[in-house]
């Protein structure tokens, strides 16, 4: 099948019909996955600290270092979370948190050892790109270094957060002081060169430019043509409440999402997996995403933290996630981290 060029993704994002847009995704949705299942996970984002040096400009859960507002998870706060989230029917625990100047990667490396010594069976989904590199920093140890020693302790996957738009643009804009597109990229080459799968995302609608929408995607595509370490690609609209981009900012529209996610599964050949954001959507916008190329609901949301930041909160239990997906008439079925089936609804 010919691939989508940049131009001609450009040219959907633009404009023209909405509608037949959805139907060309669906298609090649329906060309991957030709069965009617839609998928999720029961899962639970553990934010480990609010503690970071970053400062983004996106970001309202943040706290300064040292000012005393901000909290550190103990062990048994962690291993609390898990088991909750293990007696709620779930299977992976995602953590990610800010970065914190006074953690290296020996404080990691024991909260991992001590989850899987406790909770042998649960799949750890943790620290995205610039977490592993402020860890490889603190710790003076290379990328592979760092994501060795972690692996050993248990890390299982890596999340894609911490992209944003894979554009330096944008990137030195609303996060300066985060790591540049290439070292994003470099952490997951590194990560799938050692056998470990991770996810990749897109934050929209801050202050980028459709161009340069298409211009993460086409870095998603060409590492993963490379590599084929992505099991998904998750893509979301910024959101701008109790930030310091609030002001003046006009947020993407429903519209605007449609048509990235649509364009995401048609661009994205060779990511089989194309995940609604209803969080940040809301329900009845994670049922229309179905019809417009995604095939994966993503998480029940047990605990979510960083959007709620910014004032929006959605949250939704299985039964009500199950029920979603079977009036939108698909089959649901909650599925592992690296997308085996748990159970069929």
């Amino acid at each position: 099948m010919k691939r989508l060029k940049d131009k001609e993704a450009l040219a959907l994002l633009e404009g023209g019909d909405l509608l037949e847009l959805g139907l060309r995704a669906d298609e090649r949705r329906r060309r991957l996955h030709p069965g009617r299942e839609v998928t999720f996970i029961v899962d639970r984002n553990i934010n480990y600290t609010d503690y970071c040096i970053s400062g983004c400009r996106f970001c309202a859960f943040y706290k300064k270092p040292g000012s005393g507002e901000g909290y550190l998870l103990a062990q048994k706060d962690i291993d609390r979370k898990i088991q909750e989230t293990l007696d709620l029917g779930g299977t992976a625990i995602m953590m990610q948190g800010g970065l914190n100047p006074d953690l290296d990667i020996c404080w990691f490396e024991d909260v991992f050892i001590g989850i899987k010594q406790a909770f042998p069976h649960i799949h750890l989904h943790c620290l995205s790109p610039p977490e592993i590199a402020h860890i490889a920093k603190q710790s003076d140890l290379s990328i592979e270094q760092t994501l060795r020693r972690l692996r050993r302790a248990g890390l299982d996957s890596l999340p894609g957060g911490g992209a944003e738009v894979l554009v330096d643009r944008v990137r030195t804009e609303i996060s300066p002081h985060k790591i540049p597109t290439d070292t994003w990229l470099e952490v997951m080459r590194v990560a799938h060169k050692l056998g470990m799968q991770t996810t990749a995302t897109m934050m929209f609608g801050s202050s980028d430019t459709p161009a340069e929408r298409v211009e993460h995607l086409r870095r998603i595509r060409e590492l993963q043509d490379e590599t084929g370490g992505f099991t998904a690609f998750i893509p979301w609209t910024f959101q701008a409440g109790r930030t310091a981009l609030e002001e003046g900012h006009l947020p993407a529209t429903g519209v605007d999402y449609l048509r990235l996610l649509a364009v995401s599964r048609l661009y994205l050949d060779n990511v089989s997996n194309i995940q609604a954001s209803w969080v940040t959507q809301g329900l009845k916008m994670g049922q229309v995403t179905l019809s417009f190329g995604a095939n994966d609901l993503g998480s029940t949301m047990i605990e979510e933290n960083v959007v709620r930041a910014t004032g929006v909160s959605h949250t939704i239990t299985v039964e009500e996630i199950v029920r979603l997906i079977k009036d939108a008439g698909y089959v649901p079925v909650q599925r592992t981290t690296l997308y085996g089936e748990v159970r069929r609804y």
